[in-house]
């Protein structure tokens, strides 16, 4: 009986103590536990109640003291204490590091300069592929993307983080344009082995003069690209005039440029992400742009996480954000204004005055002044990512910009003060939509459709004579292409596609008293047909591409063959040759009639070739390149030769004896672009050199050739980056010669009322100098967000350049000379918030 309640006491104690443990273990709101070590350690923890609701564990033992019982929670959860003083303890989330080694899936060689990003952060990788970025959560999305190979996106936790391990990616099965050269310049601008040269915003480090990115101002630091005028509505490659230019955003054909009337680039740096320069060689897919291509592209990948930008600089306010909506679509939306209408800065003011000069806004007649005058420029984007399936993307941009020019004219009449207004509007709006589809791992179909409007209209009044003149000038173009991508096998690509355009030019001319109206409205269907083949080497080291495109005017019933070629060749591990060549046309051009339509401010407007007075423009050109990279050296030397015919007078902006002249001709243009640059670990230094010479043909003119209103021989950049942390320092020293110029025979200025004009282009004016700097500091302002604060100022040295010259007889029957300066000494400064 004894023994029996021995063991039955036994068994009830046992019961007891594991039930006691049992209770003991049992886990406990992590609120509670905290409660509990304050009152027992006399702290104060701080935190957000988001990090600790639902968190549940194990209480920490009794006999643990209080780092021990801190050391044990962090163990049991994803928290770390913080001492922010003697007796408050802040509560944060573990962050995690993340490293690895990026490598080719099918080769396994080494891939260099990925781009690694979460949210609003990132990194780049080394030339070993390696990486790492540190402050990440488990439920964090990374983004690994590479041209050429698919993007890689997942979670944090699909890594394994407890060590650096290899990372794969998989090579596209199209054939993408790889770099050949990083850094081209500086960070951030690559040249490609299609013979483009690429800038990415997202790597992009700074360019002396520029506080905030500028598209078009961007690709002007790169040999070969001048503006005779500073403007980027004015932007001359190798000799040619801006309406020769092909410029793209997102495949839609832009036929306006600037804001400021072509101070600063209408196209919204925080929306675009990617600008493709292509001075030969282009794509048969891409027509028009007989002198070059500018080809702007936004982010083609999906936004896991709300990011965006807030900034104001002395020129405009600016902000941006990029949002996802659900798994599949993703929303970006991007605005700038003018800050005109809250203040008149020094930069505003230095802006106004460069782009008035010589125009009736600066100086009316004797008996007109002009008052309240009103500026204002803004612009929208707006992009739509849509990704239903892994093998359907969608796309649909929109973009709206002008510019708005008011001021009054005021005389007086009959002894009383008569004001009447005068504007000038300057607008685009245009849209398009891109579908992508992968049938196949091998097929590929692309189809692209987009419509763009722009109009420029003025209305000029004069007071003293009643009179009332309105100008309008419209292009409506919309465009569709197909285009179709075979894999053949993993080193031959085949491109075939088809392409329409229809453009729509109306002039407008109006004038009330004594009534005028003259409308031109001319229309141009184009179809097109093209087909590409890419090839290249076992080992990569050469790529060509060879096309055609056929062309059929419709309205002309006119063909047009245009073969395009692209090669790149990489030897002895540091040497690269470059062979590119294209024929190209383009249906549009850019004239002046008079120099005082649209107020002078923007006097040129667009036109259609009716295939007899105003040619349809053809091109052929051919380039050769050698490049040289090894130990942070970098030489590139490109020689050119570049064919234009069908030019007219009145596109290239005469102002002498040829101003009113209405025929046709030609230009050659032949010449070197020259880069030398030497990288000092994250710094840089670079010369850059370019010679011209183009010279000009009219058969109808009295002296048939001579040199070319945009022939600058030579023009040389020096230029420096200096990276200390996150301070971002550049400075560039920018010389030229002068343009070309005529001025009136010696002696015997004036003949019949007239000037008398010397050799045309005979001289040039003096040389071109200006130096300017800038720089950025960005630093950390809570969690992932970031402050950028930069300072720039352009022409540091406050040179007076004279861009252009131009002779008028005045009443004494005397040749008077007018000179256009350039921006004086222009600070700028800018402050933004990055979330």
């Amino acid at each position: 009986m004894t023994k029996r309640l021995l063991v039955l006491i036994f068994i009830v104690v046992s019961l007891h103590s594991i039930n006691t443990t049992a209770q003991t273990e049992t886990d406990q709101p992590l609120t509670t536990i905290l409660v509990t070590l304050q009152e027992r350690f006399g702290v104060q923890f701080n935190y957000a109640s988001k990090l600790v609701d639902g968190v549940a564990i194990v209480a920490p033992n009794n006999s643990m003291n209080l780092e021990e019982s801190l050391n044990y929670i962090s163990e049991q959860s994803n928290l770390i204490f913080v001492s922010v003083s003697e007796n408050i303890i802040s509560i944060k989330e573990k962050t995690i590091l993340l490293c690895g080694y990026l490598k080719d899936k099918d080769s396994g060689e080494t891939l260099p300069y990925v781009t690694i990003q979460v949210d609003s952060k990132g990194t780049i990788a080394n030339e070993e592929g390696y990486f790492e970025i540190d402050g990440l959560k488990t439920e964090d999305i990374i983004q690994i993307r590479l041209m050429g190979y698919k993007p890689l996106q997942r979670q944090v936790n699909y890594f394994n983080t407890s060590g650096c391990n290899t990372i794969y990616l998989l090579p596209y099965q199209e054939k993408l344009a790889e770099v050949t050269v990083y850094d081209f310049l500086v960070r951030g601008i690559d040249k490609l082995d299609n013979g483009s040269v690429e800038l990415d915003f997202d790597r992009f480090n700074i360019l002396p003069g520029l506080v905030e990115d500028d598209v078009l101002l961007s690709v002007q630091a790169l040999p070969g690209i001048q503006s005779i005028d500073e403007t980027v509505s004015n932007i001359n490659i190798r000799g040619g005039s801006h309406d020769q230019n092909l410029i793209t955003w997102d495949g839609i054909k832009m036929y306006q440029s600037g804001h400021f009337f072509g101070l600063i680039s209408m196209y919204n740096p925080h929306i675009t992400q990617k600008v493709a320069l292509r001075k030969n060689g282009s794509s048969a897919s891409e027509t028009d742009g007989v002198s070059g291509t500018i080809a702007m592209k936004t982010n083609e990948y999906l936004n896991t996480g709300f990011k965006g930008s807030i900034g104001v600089n002395l020129i405009d306010a600016n902000g941006a954000l990029d949002a996802p909506l659900g798994k599949k679509a993703s929303l970006q939306v991007a605005t700038r204004k003018s800050v005109s209408d809250f203040v008149e800065t020094p930069t505003y003011s230095n802006y106004f005055d460069r782009i008035t000069q010589d125009t009736e806004i600066e100086s009316n007649t004797a008996a007109v002044t002009n008052s309240d005058i009103a500026f204002d420029f803004y612009d929208a984007s707006f992009r739509l990512l849509f990704h239903p399936s892994e093998k359907d993307h969608f796309r649909i941009n929109f973009m709206y910009t002008a510019n708005e020019l008011t001021f009054n004219e005021v005389a007086q009449l009959s002894g009383t003060d008569v004001s009447r207004e005068s504007n000038l509007d300057q607008t685009t709006i245009a849209g398009g939509v891109n579908h992508q589809r992968d049938w196949t791992e091998k097929f590929r179909t692309q189809l692209e459709i987009y419509n763009t409007d722009y109009k420029l209209k003025a209305r000029n009044v004069n007071i003293l004579q009643d009179q009332r003149f309105l100008q309008e000038n419209k292009v409506s173009e919309t465009g569709i292409r197909l285009k179709t991508l075979n894999v053949l096998t993993p080193r031959i690509n085949w491109t075939n596609g088809y392409h329409f355009v229809e453009t729509k030019v109306t002039n407008l001319a109006d004038v009330d008293d004594p009534l005028f109206v003259r409308l031109e409205g001319e229309i141009l269907r184009t179809h097109a047909i093209f087909s590409e083949i890419g090839l290249s080497s076992k080992n990569t080291a050469t790529q060509l591409n060879l096309g055609i495109r056929f062309n059929y005017l419709d309205d002309f019933k006119k063909q047009v063959w245009e073969p395009r070629l692209s090669l790149s060749h990489s030897f002895w591990e540091s040497f690269n040759l470059e062979v590119l060549g294209e024929f190209k046309h383009q249906s549009t051009s850019q004239v002046i009639n008079f120099q005082n339509d649209f107020l002078g401010i923007e006097k040129r407007r667009w036109q259609l070739s009716n295939d007899e007075s105003i040619p349809v423009i053809t091109s052929k050109q051919g380039s050769a390149g050698l490049s040289f990279n090894k130990n942070g050296w970098l030489v590139n030397a490109v020689t050119f030769y570049k064919s234009v015919d069908g030019i007219t007078t009145q596109s290239q902006g005469f102002q002498d004896r040829y101003e009113f002249a209405r025929t046709s001709g030609s230009y050659d243009a032949t010449g070197l672009d020259l880069l030398i640059r030497k990288q000092f670990g994250k710094n840089s230094l670079w010369l850059s050199y370019s010679y011209l010479n183009s010279e000009y043909f009219f058969e109808q003119l009295p002296e048939t050739r001579f040199p070319s209103n945009f022939d600058i021989t030579h023009a040389m950049t020096l230029g420096a980056n200096y990276t200390l942390g996150e301070l971002l320092i550049a400075a560039g020293l920018n010389w030229r010669t002068g343009k070309p110029k005529t001025r009136p025979v010696p002696n015997a200025e004036i003949v019949d009322g007239e000037v008398n004009y010397d050799i045309t282009n005979g001289e040039r004016l003096d040389d071109y100098l200006r130096l300017d700097v800038s720089g950025k500091y960005e630093f950390s302002w809570g969690e992932n967000k970031s402050v950028q604060v930069g300072v720039a100022v352009w022409n540091v040295l406050n040179r007076e350049n004279t861009i252009n010259s131009f002779y008028r007889a005045n009443p004494l029957g005397e040749a008077q000379q007018f000179l256009q300066s350039s921006l004086r000494i222009t600070p700028n400064a800018s402050v933004r918030l990055i979330f």
